[in-house]
This record gives C-alpha cells, structure tokens and sequence, in this order.
C-alpha cells in the first residue's frame, strides 16, 4: 500500500503525524528536554531547529524564536518559566554520556 501513495497523500500523512507529535509534546510539559535527548537523541528545541531549516529550505524566513514557538506553542522563555527544571545530576551524566560532542 504504501508503495502506492502518491505524494500529495504522503505529505498530508507526514503532516498531520508531525502536528500530533508537536501536540503531545505540548501535552507532556512534565517531560524535560534533557529526557528527550538522553531516550531519543532530540528534543523540542531539534523539532524547532528542523523546521526551521526545512523553511529555510524553501526559502521562508522563520527565526529561532518563531521556530519554536510554533513546537512549543507559546514563546520559549514563557516555557523554562513555567515547566522547565533543573536537571539532575544523573541527567546531565546520561547527556554526557550519549552526546559526548555536544554543546
């Protein structure tokens, strides 16, 4: 089936499954970035940096900020206010860990 999706219908699928991930990571506040990253290597702040590379690409200029406010659903700083956390020291050893070049 999926050999035989046009294009048009695979973007739409793709679409729809990227705004149900923006969705539920706007749902799960209570899941910090840091835990993103050390499960699944990225995080909002990656989701944000993608799309704005893939509007850059398309010759749209959308900045950080806007970026991920569109991923976040309110400004960046208005989100560490209110639900981001410090983290832990096992947190920041695991990110080390799995990242070693990051930073």
């Amino acid at each position: 089936m999926v050999e035989k999706m046009d294009t048009a219908t695979r973007t739409e699928l793709e679409a729809a499954a990227f705004r149900r991930l923006v969705e539920h990571l706007r749902e799960r506040t209570d899941v910090q970035n840091i835990d993103l990253m050390n499960l699944s290597g990225f995080c909002r702040n990656c989701l944000s940096r993608w799309y704005q590379e893939a509007a850059e690409a398309k010759g749209l200029d959308i900045d950080k900020e806007a970026a991920r406010e569109i991923v976040y659903g309110m400004p960046y700083a208005e989100w560490r206010a209110k639900y981001q956390t410090e983290a832990t020291e096992e947190q920041k050893a695991a990110f080390a860990k799995s990242h070693p070049n990051h930073g």
